[in-house]
């Protein structure tokens, strides 16, 4: 987080950039007029910027990746509805490039930041988490077949290969 929170955020400032432009965008014409695309691609492209910002002022990091990965998502809708919005005559193809760039663009920024934030909680792909009763049944079936078992954390389970 920057010194001003989520607002340093560069895929937060194109996030908004981007709903400021489909907004303007869907003001005229007959996009204006229907009612149902218009609203839905407002509102998946205001949750673009809204959910990176709740994210980045979330506790803890697993938090943020979770709203991080809403506003990807919502970045795909907003593409997904520029492309029928074209297809229709909503859109011209300047516009609907426009568009499609900036939603690519924040797709792989969030897609670095996912990576980046996620980097604090993930566990080892070598760590197996087991409950409390699935873990005394392992290490019975572990005895009684002469495997040495060495536990590493409360609950992590390292079987030395």
């Amino acid at each position: 987080m920057g010194k001003k929170g989520f607002e340093d955020l560069l895929v937060w400032q194109r996030g908004k950039d981007l709903a400021v432009y489909i907004y303007r965008t869907t003001s005229n014409g007959d996009f204006a007029s229907d009612f149902g695309l218009r609203d839905q691609i407002r509102r998946a492209a205001v949750s673009i910027p809204s959910n990176i910002a709740e994210g980045d002022e979330r506790e803890t990091d697993k938090e943020a990746v979770r709203f991080f990965y809403i506003a990807k998502g919502s970045s795909a809708e907003v593409l997904t509805q520029a492309m029928i919005a074209c297809e229709i005559g909503y859109l011209d193809k300047k516009t609907y490039s426009h568009i499609e760039k900036e939603c690519k663009i924040l797709s792989g920024m969030l897609s670095g930041l996912i990576a980046a934030r996620s980097k604090t909680f993930r566990p080892s792909p070598f760590t197996f988490r087991l409950s409390p009763f699935f873990l005394s049944i392992f290490l019975i079936f572990a005895n009684l077949h002469g495997k040495k078992i060495e536990l590493s954390g409360a609950r992590r389970l390292n079987t030395g290969r």
